[in-house]
């Protein structure tokens, strides 16, 4: 795991865009096309208005959410809102999207079509991921139901996460998809969140699972 530290959030924006879009063109001149997993919230969001101004055959990317909360995609806590709004723009606006939610379905009826659309995409070209102070990471909680068999080497390509904390079910690429990435980034930003991922790093991922994918990680970190 690789920790690489930034003056501000500004900065960081920038390099971690320059270090995507560098990854991407690289990954475009082995494949015919390749695959970008990214998170929702807020974090990301200053490095998909850099990211999607780069100058890439964005024709030839496939975008897809890390994991996906089941709610309407206008709604205010869709990831395919924010990625639709801060990163499917401008240059980036002709990539096409991969959605991690099906409306009109139950979560755990909609993963094979869902699974289908994934498929021929894997594995992942590069993987930005969010960590939780609870040292979650996509939609792999620390406790909820079937965290082991979404952590498994065997794991199938999603996983349905159900939690108390959480107002609805989300639908989350399982460990070994994310793990499995070619070229992986995680963003924190706090003396909090890196707090918790020293923290992560002498836990089993049954208790941090963001533990799971930290091999070969490249940390970005800025207070």
């Amino acid at each position: 795991m690789n920790i690489q530290e930034y003056a501000d959030r500004d900065m960081l924006a920038i390099d971690v865009a320059n270090a995507l879009a560098g990854e991407l063109e690289a990954a475009l001149l082995h494949d015919d096309t390749v695959a970008l997993a990214v998170p929702g919230g807020t974090t990301p969001g200053p490095v998909f208005d850099v990211l999607c101004a780069a100058d890439l055959d964005w024709a030839r990317i496939r975008v897809l959410p890390t994991d996906e909360r089941c709610v309407p995609a206008d709604s205010d806590r869709s990831n395919e809102r924010l990625i639709r709004e801060r990163l499917l723009t401008n240059r980036a606006s002709v990539a096409q999207y991969v959605p991690l939610y099906v409306p009109g379905a139950a979560p755990e009826d909609a993963l094979p079509e869902i699974e289908s659309l994934i498929a021929p995409v894997l594995p992942l070209s590069v993987l930005v991921l969010g960590m939780g102070g609870d040292m979650h990471t996509a939609s792999l909680f620390p406790g909820m139901q079937g965290l082991a068999e979404a952590l498994d080497s065997n794991a199938p390509t999603l996983a349905v996460a159900r939690t108390d904390v959480q107002p609805e079910p989300r639908i989350t690429l399982t460990a070994p998809v994310l793990d499995g990435a070619l070229s992986k980034h995680l963003i924190i930003f706090g003396a909090e969140k890196r707090e918790a991922l020293e923290k992560a790093m002498s836990l089993p991922p049954e208790e941090a699972p963001i533990a799971a994918v930290l091999g070969g990680m490249t940390v970005h970190w800025a207070e």
